[in-house]
């Protein structure tokens, strides 16, 4: 068996993006690393984001893909407290969802198996 578990995102300001990935997807804290300027974030389903702040870091084309219940109404509740999307919910060459970019443009695209099915 393998299964992916982690990964690692290095970032230009880790407070920031820190807040940003609590505030704006909901993941928590696993654990900190303080003096490397790392913190492990974690979804509900066990996967780890490790957020380092690095030097001249950037996104590269960077994109993250993460599955709800449903893109609309997940799309309609985060725009309602105040969440900016590039766009919402259309389809798109991987499926369809909205999609977002977190503060050092890496893409965060949200999707659902139903809308996958049938979109």
């Amino acid at each position: 068996m393998m299964k992916f578990d982690h990964l690692n995102l290095p970032v230009s300001n880790l407070d920031r993006s820190r807040g940003w990935y609590i505030s704006t997807l909901g993941l928590k804290v696993e654990f900190e690393i303080p003096d490397r300027r790392t913190v492990a974030l974690q979804d509900g389903e066990g996967f780890a984001i490790f957020l380092q702040e690095k030097a001249g870091a950037t996104a590269n084309g960077g994109a993250l893909w993460f599955q709800v219940d449903d893109v609309d109404k997940a799309f309609a509740e985060w725009t309602a407290r105040g969440v900016v999307f590039a766009h919402g919910p259309q389809k798109n060459f991987w499926g369809y969802g909205p999609e977002l970019a977190d503060p050092d443009g890496y893409i965060v695209r949200l999707w659902d198996e139903r809308t996958m099915r049938e979109k």
